[in-house]
């Protein structure tokens, strides 16, 4: 596979006009695939919040402290990481381990076998369960969507037992749903011993595995993903107020949990939504609930003020024409099959590098959606990464009449 410098340029060229189309100023090529651009003097912005003191994590722009122990900031929608500290590090995440909890209701509800309006007991061991709780009485039968918001919002460790209970027949059990479904979701530094994050020295999460997880819960249950924008919650004439800061403090925040322990320190699983971008902290070790929330809204709206989201090609967009050899067509258009969405620094365009690589000429026959070269996008302060490319059309062979003179013209001509 070789690169192909006239598809570079091309490229470039696409990426200028859309620029322009888009009131963006002029973008010219230079030596080494960069774009340059000559960027309008923008508005100064008002200082940044200071940082706190503490051991930096990683950005694309750079190292940046953060008190957290454990730190993960991510785009919902293209994945990209924004800034990490001990990521994959597995560490107690106390209740934002909840949110696996949350997972398994609502699978549990999504595939019918459970219903909202469904109530379940309430035991003596759910009812002396300690820690933050919801207050649910012995005796009585509570339903389900009850229970589900006193998790959420109230982060009860009672409401997550009767949950457990009344699915899986006990807490033990229950966990072992919870494993199969973390497993099957992909959370690779993740072992659930208990549904509530009560401290167990294998009950562990990983910053990475909290974020799979809280994309998985806003995809795939999203009519179950506003009970995490609920800002108080009353039961048994007790009202308690959500724990997340982010709900208070940030434009557009509307989830997920919290956690706290003594081993653990102060957490949070957050998400902020503004506009088309979502957004997803995960922070861990914190030394204090202020700490914790000043350092979420801090980071958060670092990320929004410093990365944009840029779509660099549609779906169907031939990027590129490939040649064919043999093929009842001279060419076959390259596509992403995608839109092709990028998070990037602010001044990506004086930073940002692409490339494309392929085989040419391809042999025909070429499948539509075939894989035939992909798209390789760097820079300083870029994320790197890699975009399959894929065949937008069919093309088949030529007859063996038709193949005799090409072959003899390449023979002869070379062409």
């Amino acid at each position: 596979m070789r690169e192909a410098i006239m598809a570079e340029v091309s490229l470039f060229a696409r990426l200028s006009r859309r620029l322009l189309l888009a009131g963006g100023s002029a973008v010219a090529l230079i030596p080494g695939g960069a774009l340059a651009q000559a960027r309008p003097q923008q508005p100064r912005r008002a200082p940044a919040a200071a940082a706190p003191a503490g051991s930096p994590a990683q950005s694309p722009l750079g190292p940046m402290d953060t008190l957290a122990r454990q730190a993960l900031l991510i785009d919902a929608d293209t994945g990209a990481v924004l800034l990490e500290k001990s990521a994959d590090e597995r560490m107690p995440p106390s209740s934002m381990s909840k949110l696996m909890t949350m997972y398994v209701v609502f699978e549990q509800l999504k595939a019918g076998r459970l219903q909202l309006t469904q109530e379940f007991p309430v035991s003596e061991r759910a009812w002396r369960m300690g820690g933050s709780k919801m207050f649910v009485q012995l005796g009585t039968s509570i339903p389900v969507e009850a229970l589900m918001r006193g998790v959420i919002v109230q982060s009860g460790n009672d409401a997550c037992i009767v949950l457990a209970e009344g699915i899986s027949g006990s807490e033990q059990q229950f966990a072992e749903l919870m494993n199969t479904a973390g497993q099957r979701i992909g959370l690779r530094n993740s072992n659930f011993r208990n549904a509530t994050g009560w401290p167990d020295p294998e009950h562990r999460m990983s910053a990475r595995d909290l974020t799979i997880l809280a994309r998985r819960i806003i995809a795939d249950f999203p009519e179950y993903y506003r009970y995490y924008n609920e800002r108080s919650f009353r039961w048994h004439e007790i009202t308690q107020e959500n724990r997340n800061p982010l709900l208070a403090r940030v434009a557009g925040a509307d989830g997920l949990k919290t956690g706290h322990t003594e081993e653990a320190g102060y957490g949070l699983t957050g998400s902020v939504k503004r506009g088309e971008r979502r957004l997803i902290l995960v922070i861990n070790g914190l030394p204090s609930m202020r700490a914790r929330a000043e350092e979420s809204e801090r980071l958060m709206e670092w990320a929004f003020r410093e990365f944009e989201n840029v779509v660099l090609f549609r779906a169907s967009e031939t990027i590129e024409e490939v040649p064919v050899w043999l093929g009842e067509r001279p060419t076959v258009p390259l596509v992403g099959g995608r839109d092709v969405v990028l998070s990037l620094p602010r001044n990506w365009r004086s930073r940002l590098q692409v490339r494309l690589r392929y085989d040419a000429p391809l042999p025909a026959p070429v499948a539509r959606g075939q894989e035939i070269g992909r798209m390789e996008v760097a820079g300083q302060g870029v994320p790197a990464m890699q975009v399959p490319l894929i065949a937008g059309a069919d093309v088949g062979r030529l007859n063996l009449f038709s193949r005799v003179p090409a072959v003899l013209g390449r023979w002869v001509f070379g062409a």
